[in-house]
């Protein structure tokens, strides 16, 4: 058996979707008016720089501190009311072609994403994906969010996960692809056969060069939108309301990444 695993901001996804959420999650009251300016000029960088892998953990840090104590059925509600308007249309052709292509070839597809799980799923979900391997957040009896997180879906971490989901269902690595944008992904794409440098930031296009790996060059965002309004009667569809929950925190993973980059852009 073999698979193809996608990450997803910037390989799937022509933006952030944690940085996507800034705005709304503004309206709601649970970020000020600097946080979404800050968010908006993250935005700008994460797309023309990307995130090594300092700015991650300082991300991954800031999230933790920020979302504690954040009930999760009013996290849920929250993007389930601005799903479509904030991920509308940032979703690549490309990818989608790959997609289907790969599945035609009878291949399994994964959405693999340090985005967390709650975020991933419904997307992937309309993607057609077989399954996420993503962040897990953990939460208390209470409904809120710990601080902690269950299972950080970056670097290595993400890496063993696909030799750990590769092992359990029996797929051939070897024979599998992978598809990022980010060097931070370098130990998922070395663990498969096939590794494919997709919108590459500078250090993964420089290594993707050296190694002679394939980089495409993403450029036809279309509006998922549609696609879900097209799905909205089938029973897969019905994932996307439950699995909305983490978009917010995904957010909040974006605005934090900016306020990391800010302070380094002025720092150098």
């Amino acid at each position: 058996m073999e698979a193809a695993f996608f990450d997803l901001d910037k390989t799937i996804i022509s933006r952030s979707s944690s940085l996507a959420l800034s705005r709304p999650m503004y309206r709601a009251g649970l970020v000020s008016r600097g946080q979404l300016l800050r968010g908006a000029y993250a935005q700008m960088v994460y797309l023309l720089v990307g995130a090594d892998e300092k700015k991650m953990e300082r991300l991954k840090e800031g999230m933790l501190s920020l979302t504690k104590g954040w009930d999760r059925a009013q996290v849920e509600q929250l993007v389930r009311d601005v799903i479509l308007d904030v991920i509308d249309p940032y979703v690549y052709q490309e990818a989608l072609d790959l997609m289907e292509l790969h599945r035609s070839e009878g291949r399994r597809i994964y959405v693999v994403s340090s985005s967390p799980e709650e975020v991933v799923r419904p997307l992937a979900a309309h993607f057609g994906a077989t399954g996420v391997i993503a962040t897990r957040a953990e939460v208390g009896e209470d409904g809120r969010y710990t601080g902690e997180l269950a299972f950080y879906c970056y670097g290595d971490q993400k890496a063993e996960a696909v030799r750990d989901v590769a092992a359990r269902v029996g797929i051939d690595l070897a024979r599998s692809h992978a598809y990022s944008d980010s060097i931070t992904d370098l130990p998922m794409l070395e663990v498969v056969g096939n590794p494919v440098a997709v919108n590459p930031d500078r250090e993964l296009r420089r290594i993707a060069e050296e190694r002679e790996w394939p980089i495409r060059d993403f450029r036809r965002p279309v509006r998922l939108r549609s696609r879900i309004a097209a799905t909205a009667a089938q029973p897969r569809a019905q994932v996307v309301a439950g699995l909305v929950a983490a978009g917010a925190l995904a957010l909040i993973l974006g605005w934090v990444a900016l306020r990391s980059r800010v302070r380094d852009r002025a720092a150098g």
